[in-house]
């Protein structure tokens, strides 16, 4: 059997090496040593007939091979008898090495072409966006410690906006629930008459009255009851009007 051969197609000698093995089928963990040998030498001897420089790695291989021919000649046996080690050994794990490699350059060389046809977006220039931040950044201390201190400012007036509006509208619902209370209350009690006192919850305390005291306005500003005390300090006595409900 003969096989043409291009001398521009194998990077190297384990190249080739590989090439030959798998063109005669065989397996890379028994592999006839004295076929690919021959047919090793062969290709040594054209490149030599075209004038081809053949590097030195070849040759190197080529003598590897010849050696491991002449070791698979002899009986392979210990000292005790026993079996000794394939001589072969040596040079399949450097060819599966070999084709990992191989196959891991292909692979990033895919990856590779496959990149020439994505487009990225350049990297541009910020600098017209960032503002603030860099004019800070461009300020000497004392310049940076008054815009921080401005910042620390404007960060509590924030924080008491926040609480403020949290609070007014605590005091909305417990007005809008007092207010329902006392409409509650005065429609049960006899005559729809009550004290400032019964209106007031059993735990109570000074916000409790002030919002008493707050949801009777309101409602006698809307003239849902009437509100009357006889003298300074005394009891104030509300009664609910009619129509009310």
């Amino acid at each position: 059997m003969s096989y043409t051969i291009r001398l521009n197609k194998f990077e190297g000698p384990f190249d080739l090496l590989v090439y030959l093995i798998e063109r005669a089928e065989m397996s890379i963990y028994d592999i006839q040593i004295s076929i690919i040998t021959r047919q090793y030498l062969d290709h040594i001897r054209r490149m030599e007939e075209n004038d081809v420089a053949v590097g030195s790695e070849f040759m190197v291989l080529a003598a590897t091979l010849i050696d491991l021919k002449s070791k698979m000649l002899l009986p392979r046996m210990t000292i005790e008898g026993g079996p000794a080690e394939d001589p072969r050994t040596d040079l399949t794990q450097k060819l599966l090495e070999y084709i990992r490699f191989k196959k891991a350059a292909s692979a990033l060389e895919e990856q590779r072409d496959f990149a020439r046809y994505k487009l990225e977006k350049p990297q541009e220039d910020l600098l017209p966006y960032t503002g603030e931040p860099d004019v800070y950044l461009r300020m000497d201390m004392d310049h940076f410690i008054d815009a921080f201190k401005m910042f620390i400012h404007r960060k509590i007036k924030s924080d008491e906006l926040r609480r403020m509006q949290s609070h007014i509208e605590r005091e909305r619902v417990s007005l809008e629930s007092k207010v329902s209370f006392i409409h509650k209350l005065l429609r049960g009690a006899k005559n729809r008459l009550a004290r400032f006192s019964d209106l007031l919850s059993k735990n109570t305390d000074r916000y409790d009255k002030v919002v008493t005291f707050i949801a009777i306005l309101d409602m006698a500003r809307k003239g849902e009851l009437h509100a009357a005390q006889q003298g300074n300090f005394k009891e104030i006595e509300v009664r609910l009007t009619e129509g009310a409900d």
